[in-house]
């Protein structure tokens, strides 16, 4: 198996972050097998979802509904809502596995790998990247 790590920064703000131009990068060069990707943090997930036209607007405004910022959580030191933080990997795991064939990953025309990340506390993410060869 090999592996690297990656830092992104994700600022101050909810963000999703497209990782999957550097997935492919990274692929390229493996051949046949999976590409595993995780995210080594308590307060972030993976997504496979489109990006562009609204869907990753949509995904937070969803996360947002879904899991609101405010103090209902009782996981509350940091910024209001953090809580929730620690809640969504358990909706969004901190994981995403992608078959890759030639060095080419199988993702459909509108899928996109995607860091999501609510913890404005932390700006920054590491994300692990491992090819598991078929």
């Amino acid at each position: 198996m090999e592996t690297d790590t990656r830092s992104y920064r994700t600022g101050s703000t909810e963000t999703i972050v497209d990782l999957t131009e550097d997935a492919r990068a990274w692929a390229r060069e493996r051949g046949d097998g999976l590409l595993h990707v995780f995210v080594p943090h308590a307060t972030a997930g993976l997504a496979i979802v489109e990006t562009g036209a609204g869907s990753d607007t949509d995904l937070l405004a969803a996360l947002d509904g879904l899991l609101p910022a405010d103090d209902r959580w009782r996981h509350q030191h940091g910024s209001r809502g953090h809580g929730r933080s620690h809640v969504m990997p358990a909706f969004l795991p901190p994981y995403a596995t992608v078959p890759v064939t030639d060095g080419r990953l199988l993702l459909g025309t509108w899928q996109s790998i995607c860091l999501v990340d609510l913890n404005v506390d932390n700006d920054e993410r590491e994300v692990r990247f491992s090819f598991l060869a078929g």
